[in-house]
């Protein structure tokens, strides 16, 4: 049976992957990172958002279908084409422009991960999965590329979470393999704690 954690009474969790790559051309690495991410978020029942994803063509803007494709013709493992045009038809893939003063309210109370959270800022994946099963929706801002989520973004998060508790550094697909599960399980933990008392 599937984990959900956007069941009925619960907040939805939406992966956004922010683009630190290359704002103007799109590249093999942004279409491995979407295609890894379909089938996580298939699993643990999440969202995926894209943020400054660059269009393929310079003269044409980029439209989720089109992603999709691409994804679906480079990728070389079936299932991770068929769990993304999963998310696509139902409506749980979306496409976002940097944001300039804020993010969309429907990604929900917006989260920074980062191995390094700053004092006053942080959240602990048991807080986010207590909220999360009150019925509050949290977005996960994952930076794409070597130099993680730039500082002004980080800023425009309400919270900051280092998944592993320890600031231990992971690499982005590590990372996107590690915080839905830890979510998930948290909550579970702490819904059954709830439900006993």
């Amino acid at each position: 049976m599937r984990p959900e954690v956007g069941g009925v009474g619960r907040g939805r969790l939406t992966l956004l992957l922010y683009n630190t790559y290359d704002p103007v051309k799109l590249h093999e690495a942004h279409l491995r990172a979407v295609a890894r991410t379909g089938p996580v978020a298939v699993a643990w029942d999440c969202n995926v958002g894209l943020i400054g994803f660059p269009p393929p063509n310079p003269k044409k803007s980029l439209d989720l279908n089109t992603l999709v494709e691409m994804v679906e013709e480079k990728s070389t493992i079936s299932q991770e084409r068929r769990f993304l045009r999963e998310l696509l038809d139902a409506g749980r893939l979306s496409l976002h422009s940097y944001p300039k003063k804020g993010f969309p309210p429907q990604l929900g109370t917006i989260v920074a991960t980062t191995n390094k959270p700053e004092p006053g800022r942080s959240i602990t994946p048991e807080t986010l999965a207590k909220r999360l099963g009150k019925g509050e929706s949290f977005g996960l801002l994952i930076g794409l590329g070597r130099r993680g989520l730039p500082k002004e973004v980080r800023k425009m998060a309400r919270h900051e979470l280092d998944i592993t508790g320890r600031g231990v550094s992971l690499e982005t697909c590590t990372a996107l393999g590690a915080i839905p599960p830890t979510i998930t399980t948290t909550m579970r933990y702490v819904t059954n704690d709830q439900k006993e008392k």
